[in-house]
């Protein structure tokens, strides 16, 4: 390469988002590798900068909930079973977690849950039509504890601002943490967001259908507080 090609490429600014998570893929499980090599193109729905077509996703019109972070899928099983009146979309970046969801989605045999694996605010920005969504799911996002790492938490204002536009009048924003400090700045954060307002004066109490995850249990263990909160679409 000439010096006159390498200042060229020096000079183009360099321009990383900043993610909200880190891509640890782990090993994964033959069962794992299996699922994800042989079930994703029936559940799997792949990464396109154009809208969902819900209908024909799913072959039907219903309610449509949005999860982002689904660890290893054992509450997106247990919700989208309970309620088989809605349809899920269920994002996260880890094969696997994707792999143990999509091995649950076949042995449980439901038709009501498609997994995106790509960033969920790319997948957002992109792929969920504004004012579609009847509830979002944000459970237990990455807290990023250190002060120098907040630049790294999901739930930023501009963020959030994104997942209200998508949420139809009356559709519910629903997060839950263990780390009082991250509850704290996402309680403000929402309700900082104009199209937003509380269901209740502060946090919720956690809804009887919302299943108790590991990282739950493992807050309890740890001595933490979970921390639910439901805002909603202003109507």
């Amino acid at each position: 390469m000439s010096c006159e090609m390498r200042s060229e490429v020096s000079a183009q600014p360099s321009r990383r988002p900043i993610r909200s998570y880190v891509l640890r893929q782990g090993r994964l499980s033959p069962a794992q590798r299996r699922a994800r090599a042989e079930l994703l193109p029936r559940y799997g729905i792949a990464f396109a900068r154009t809208p969902i077509d819900f209908a024909a996703t799913f072959g039907r019109t219903a309610p449509k909930i949005l999860e982002i972070g689904f660890g290893m899928g054992e509450t997106t099983v247990a919700i989208a079973e309970a309620m088989p009146t809605h349809d899920f979309v269920a994002i996260d970046v880890h094969g696997p977690g994707v792999g143990s969801l999509l091995k649950s989605l076949e042995e449980k045999g439901l038709a009501n849950v498609r997994v995106v694996q790509h960033d969920a605010v790319e997948v957002v920005s992109t792929m969920i039509p504004h004012g579609v969504l009847a509830g979002i799911h944000v459970f237990f996002p990455d807290p990023w504890p250190k002060k120098r790492h907040h630049k790294r938490r999901l739930l930023q204002p501009v963020f959030v601002h994104e997942l209200a536009q998508r949420l139809e009048p009356a559709g519910y924003l629903h997060v839950a943490t263990d780390w009082d400090p991250y509850a704290a700045s996402i309680l403000s954060t929402l309700a900082g967001e104009s199209l937003l307002e509380n269901t209740v004066r502060d946090f919720a109490g956690r809804p009887a259908w919302r299943p108790v995850t590991k990282f739950e249990r493992r807050g309890e263990r740890l001595g933490h507080g979970v921390r639910d909160i439901v805002f909603r679409r202003r109507r």
